[in-house]
């Protein structure tokens, strides 16, 4: 196993809530917003190394945020839930598929079960539909695993009472639909360069870290940087919000690409 360490590019495909911003039929000065930074698809980043890309969920904007970033080519899938603004564009697999045959997706069982509920005719063995994308389910545990010469490590988040798995690849980790954190799990999140994490809005959620639960969640990890992401609208203007931030945190964007 080649243990050197890669060059990481991250793209963050939409940093948006479930609903994204703007949301349909609101008139909530933020969904009006002429500023292109407070406007979010659903929360999912490409993850790229040496000739490779692997996406970290899959949602109904999915196509839309290929086509934008001009993505010829997906090796693999991480999905963090089975909730849908993760996992709803997972047909438009398709193309990739085409291209490569099985997609590898990695999910825990938890998350495989709803999936292969909801998207039956993906799944089935028997009398397949021909069009249909085609994957190779691999269990995500608490144990970490290598893909294309790249270790990563699970870490599972509390989403409420739902387990969700973030992801650690060397010195970046990307947290979403975060409410709690057990000190197990904590103790994979240390020497961070770059924390990617949720601050859905100011007030308090019963499933999401607000923005100040979100500081304290990087002033107890201390990481190099950090960049928010699964933002609603209730947040605030991209501009305003981000002025008042520490020097090292940022609000992630769509289209932001870093490399570390």
């Amino acid at each position: 196993m080649n243990t050197d360490k890669k060059l990481l590019t991250i793209t963050f495909l939409g940093t948006g809530t479930s609903q994204g911003i703007p949301m349909i039929a609101s008139k909530d000065p933020v969904c009006l917003s002429e500023d292109l930074k407070d406007k979010r698809l659903r929360s999912s980043i490409l993850i790229s190394w040496d000739d490779v890309n692997y996406t970290i969920d899959c949602g109904p904007d999915f196509r839309q945020q290929m086509l934008r970033e001009n993505v010829q080519l997906i090796n693999g899938v991480f999905f963090t839930h089975e909730h849908s603004d993760h996992t709803a564009g997972i047909d438009d697999l398709r193309p990739y598929c085409y291209q490569i045959g099985e997609m590898p997706i990695y999910l825990n069982q938890r998350t495989l079960h709803s999936l292969e509920q909801r998207f039956q005719y993906i799944f089935s063995t028997e009398n397949r539909y021909p069009g249909a994308p085609s994957v190779c389910p691999n269990i995500v545990d608490k144990t970490s695993f290598y893909v294309d010469d790249l270790q990563v490590i699970p870490i599972e988040v509390m989403h409420g009472n739902l387990p969700v798995t973030g992801y650690r690849f060397q010195d970046f980790a990307y947290l979403t639909d975060v409410k709690s954190i057990s000190k197990s799990q904590l103790e994979k999140l240390q020497n961070l360069d770059v924390l990617v994490v949720n601050a859905l809005r100011i007030e308090e959620h019963p499933t999401h870290f607000n923005l100040q639960e979100a500081l304290n969640f990087v002033e107890e990890l201390q990481p190099k940087k950090v960049y928010f992401t699964h933002i609603s609208h209730k947040l605030g203007f991209h501009e305003e919000v981000s002025k008042t931030l520490p020097e090292n945190v940022f609000l992630a964007f769509d289209g932001l690409k870093i490399t570390l």
